[in-house]
């Protein structure tokens, strides 16, 4: 039996980032970059005006106010397409391109027009008012890196460095499959020892909320023939989830079977609760993350470990982040096991466990806001402590 961090190490690092594919900026948004970001031209392009105003050359702003004769207009989109000579000045709107002889611009509020000449009342401050070429990137830089997330931001990057597509991940397709024959589909009649097969739902809509592309393997009936063939359905996806049968009772053949057909484990327990039966493996070159089968477990376990491993397969991966807050009760001291009880936390930063921490309380969990971490050995808190 291995710690929560040990385990989320060992799925980090035995799972590999799904290929690559190119894709339309407009369905980019949201993907994990695959290959950096590589800007194709040079943003601005030219030296541009950062306000509106005249374009003067510096050294002719001398004592002020400075009488300067008009000689044009540049306009965004409508460069002057002259030379600006001495004692001159063109009126210049923000975005529109420098007049070439000019290097700075003197600001609307700090001019007077009078007929064809515009009165200035400023100093030489050459390139003040005055983005250059480049500033924000040049042809060849790399705008961001692989790994990086292509936020709506970020794709709107990648149109002004000239791009039309990104390099991305592909989205993971995480096979669920859940087992027992106690379960039943959700709207088939339910015999007197069968429950809904529910947990399933969560785990898929979960997935497909992080992202990845989930892929329902059904439910996988308690003889062996069954598991052996709904495991074989899992052949060429990325993950595969199972849910319960996990155990040693003599119904419970999905590890049977999974060791029997050359599985391999890289961890079988983990010290949290809830969801101590969590395994991890792989077979037949797919990886398999076991859940528990108590539903709360199930989807606890989801949170902290099937996450980071949606992540890694998408080409990210973010360590565990985890807040500070105040408690809003007692708690009693905690065992060997890292836990993790079901909370509400305020607008206040109070955190408060539910009442039903069973884990099979699926209501508490869809009530709760929040898990409230509480370390292995962790003594018994007061309330007002501070928890993660």
């Amino acid at each position: 039996m291995i710690s929560l961090d040990e385990a989320r190490r060992h799925i980090v690092e035995i799972l590999q980032p799904t290929g690559s594919v190119p894709l339309a900026l407009s369905d980019a948004s949201g993907r994990i970059l695959a290959e950096p970001m590589v800007a194709q031209c040079t943003q601005p392009p030219f030296p541009a005006s950062a306000m509106d105003g005249y374009a003067v050359r510096s050294m002719d702003l001398g004592n002020v106010p400075v009488r300067l004769r008009l000689g044009g207009e540049s306009a965004a989109g409508h460069a002057f397409s002259g030379t600006v000579e001495p004692g001159m000045a063109v009126r210049i709107s923000t975005g529109a391109p420098l007049p070439e002889g000019t290097d700075q611009v003197v600001i609307q509020e700090r001019s007077v027009r009078d007929g064809d000449d515009v009165i200035l009342d400023d100093t030489a401050r050459p390139m003040s008012n005055v983005r250059r070429a480049g500033v924000d990137f040049s042809k060849g830089d790399i705008l961001l890196p692989e790994g990086a997330r292509a936020a709506p931001e970020a794709v709107a990057l990648a149109a002004s460095a000239g791009l039309t597509a990104l390099t991305v991940h592909r989205h993971p397709k995480i096979g669920v499959l859940a087992t027992g024959d106690e379960l039943v589909e959700p709207g088939e009649p339910a015999g007197p020892s069968q429950i809904v097969n529910s947990v399933s739902k969560g785990v898929i809509e979960t997935v497909r909320a992080w992202g990845a592309e989930p892929v329902y393997l059904g439910i996988a009936r308690d003889n062996v023939d069954d598991v052996k063939s709904r495991l074989a359905a899992g052949a060429g996806l990325d993950l595969v989830v199972t849910i319960g049968g996990a155990s040693v009772g003599d119904h419970d053949h999905l590890r049977q079977v999974f060791a029997r057909d050359g599985g391999e484990l890289y961890f079988e327990k983990i010290a949290v609760k809830p969801g101590k039966p969590t395994w991890f493996g792989r077979l037949g070159g797919v990886p398999y993350l076991g859940l528990p089968g108590n539903p709360v477990s199930a989807l606890v376990i989801a949170q902290l470990l099937l996450q980071p491993a949606v992540w890694r397969l998408e080409g990210c991966s973010h360590p565990p982040v985890y807040d500070r807050a105040r408690l809003g009760c007692a708690l009693v001291a905690n065992d060997y096991r890292e836990g993790f009880l079901r909370g509400w936390c305020d607008d206040q930063g109070v955190v408060t466990p539910l009442d039903n921490q069973d884990s099979s309380a699926l209501s508490a969990l869809a009530r709760a806001n929040c898990l409230i971490r509480r370390p292995a050995e962790a003594p018994a808190s007061a309330p007002g402590d501070a928890t993660d």
